[in-house]
Order: C-alpha cells, then sequence, then structure tokens
C-alpha cells in the first residue's frame, strides 16, 4: 500500500458536509506519509468515469470520500470495463478479475456522506464519527483484507456491489424516497415507510440457486442478495454474511401482514429477523431470476429499476481497506 491513492470526492455527500470537512481529514493523511492525489465529482456517474478511466492509466489504489454511492460507482468504474467506441481504457469485468495479485485494486473510505453501510461489518458501534475514525486509522495502520464483489446481470448489461442488492420492500421504500421526497430529509424517509406500509405490496419475485430445477415463486414482503451485513448504516439485515467467504448471503422474508410487521421492524436492526417464521436464509454461490419486466432495486445505496437476470461471485476480487 505504499503508491498514490487517488482520492474521489463527492463534496455534496451528506447535504454537503463532506465538502466542509475533508480538508482537514487529507490533511491528516499527507502528514503521516500517505500519497494523496485528490479529484471531486460534480454529478452522478462521475465516480464512476474517473475511476475507470484512472484504472485504465495504472492506478491502483482508491480512495472513496462520500457516502455509499460514491463507493458503489467507483466499483463499477473499476469493474464495469469501458462502453466508448474506440476507447484504449479497459476496466476489470473484461478480465473477469485481476490474474495477478498486484493488479487486484485497493478500496479505501473517508465516510463523510450519509453513511457507509459496508464499512460498518467491521466497525464497533453506530457512531458515524466512529466509523470515520476507525477508516482513517485503517489507512494509517495500511490494514487491508480481500473482499468478494457481487455482479449482477440485467437484460441492459451488467452492474457490481460489495454491500447488498434488495427487491421489494426496502427498495420500494427508497425508489418512493428518491422519486418524491428526497428533499424532505428524514420526514420523506418515514413518510415513504407510511406510504409502502398502506399498501404493503407482498408479490413473488421467482429465483433459483445453484442449478436447482424450481424457481421459488412464493410471495414476498423482500429478498436480499448480500455481500456484508448491514445496511441503512445500522440495519443489520444480513447477520451471516462474510465479505470473503465467495458466498451471497440470500435472506427472505415471506408475506407477513402489517402488524407483524410493525412488531418486528425493530428486529431488523439487531439481525433477529431471521428467526421468524416467515424468514429465511442460505448461503449460495449463483442466483437465478425468473421476473416478468423491471423492478424497483436497491444496491449499496442506490435506486435503480433493472429486470435482473443473475448474481454470482467474483471472489477475493477486491482488497479494501477496514
Amino acid at each position: 500500500m505504499s503508491e498514490t491513492f487517488l482520492a474521489i470526492i463527492n463534496p455534496a455527500a451528506g447535504g454537503g458536509r463532506c465538502g466542509e470537512r475533508v480538508g482537514a481529514a487529507l490533511d491528516r493523511l499527507r502528514a503521516a506519509g500517505i500519497t494523496l492525489e485528490t479529484v471531486g465529482t460534480g454529478a452522478a456517474g462521475d465516480a464512476t468515469r474517473i475511476a475507470r478511466e484512472a484504472y485504465g492509466r495504472g492506478y491502483r489504489s482508491f480512495l472513496a470520500v462520500g457516502g455509499d454511492g460514491t463507493s458503489y460507482e467507483i466499483v463499477n468504474g473499476l469493474f464495469l470495463g469501458s462502453r466508448g467506441v474506440g476507447s484504449q481504457v479497459s476496466g476489470l469485468g473484461s478480465q473477469e478479475r485481476p490474474g495477478a495479485q498486484e493488479q487486484i485494486p485497493t478500496l479505501g473510505f473517508l465516510p463523510l456522506g450519509t453513511g457507509n453501510s459496508f464499512l460498518r461489518d467491521f466497525v464497533e458501534g453506530a457512531s458515524k464519527q466512529h466509523g470515520l475514525e476507525h477508516a482513517m486509522q485503517a489507512l494509517l495502520a495500511r490494514r487491508s483484507r480481500l473482499c468478494d464483489v457481487l455482479r449482477l446481470t440485467h437484460r441492459d448489461g451488467a452492474i457490481y456491489y460489495m454491500n447488498l442488492l434488495s427487491v421489494g420492500f426496502a427498495a420500494n421504500v427508497a425508489a418512493l424516497r428518491h422519486r418524491h421526497f428526497q428533499r424532505l430529509g428524514q420526514f420523506g424517509y418515514l413518510l415513504s415507510i407510511f406510504l409502502c406500509l398502506a399498501r404493503l405490496d407482498r408479490r413473488p419475485f421467482p429465483v433459483r440457486f445453484d442449478g436447482q430445477q424450481e424457481f421459488d415463486s412464493r410471495r414476498s414482503l423482500f429478498l436480499t442478495f448480500n455481500n456484508s451485513k448491514f445496511t441503512g448504516g445500522t440495519m443489520m439485515i444480513a447477520p451471516d454474511a462474510v465479505t470473503d467467504d465467495g458466498l451471497i448471503e440470500y435472506v427472505r422474508w415471506g408475506p407477513i401482514g402489517r402488524l407483524g410487521l410493525i412488531r418486528n421492524l425493530a428486529t431488523l436492526y439487531d439481525g433477529t429477523h431471521t428467526r421468524h417464521p416467515l424468514a429465511e436464509r442460505q448461503a449460495v454461490r449463483r442466483v437465478e431470476f425468473q421476473l416478468d419486466g423491471p423492478v424497483d432495486v436497491m444496491v449499496d445505496g442506490e435506486v435503480l429499476k433493472l429486470e435482473c437476470r443473475t448474481i454470482e461471485v467474483l471472489p477475493a476480487a477486491l482488497r479494501v481497506v477496514v
């Protein structure tokens, strides 16, 4: 970890707090001998483009400065490869995964945005400041480990993620807030939960695993496909997930009713929801979908509408500084 880190900074993350605080954090890293170059983002997709082009120029160490969305964009920049006609940039996705250890990219974090759910797996305590301090100490100590990356193929291409992908209730709440109530902050999130509770869509998302013959078409409140434990900062949606086991942690909650969901909401924060009679989990290597069209998807804090096809694991494809 002696090479230069390219710090990709989203100054708008955390309602602009990232831009206000990033200078002091970077100064502290430089004073400790970490070599940094910096570049800021100004619009959605910038971090993906910057990471992809920098990888093509030989950069192998990156620092995500912002929230979950910044990390997600950087991972996709590294693994999606170039779509530009005639471009000489070639991302990791075109190679499936790096062939040598030195080609595996390194990703560190400065969680100065709304949250960083992936980092939460390695941090004791729920404080955002604690998470930032943990990330700083990991960088200063040059502490890193290998991590799996998950690839979702969909009708129009592929995306990569390292935290989780969810369909159903949580994705519906996130999509409603993103499309209609984003400017209302926390109130918009609560309003979205209330509206989704009122209509409580429990539908089938047909899936099968590891070469099973039949698709599971039971109605569900939600399905999640996880590499790490947490979402939303402190919600332990997949308590048994391990980031480097080469497996997808699948969690399903069946068609629970409104009162049952309200009574059990707290269990989503300590992971005990998986003990509910309507819940189940298993570790799998490959997921296949049989959807009849696009659905709302929440992936690493981002909201997309995709017709999902498969999820697979790229084992030990990324080195994370945690």
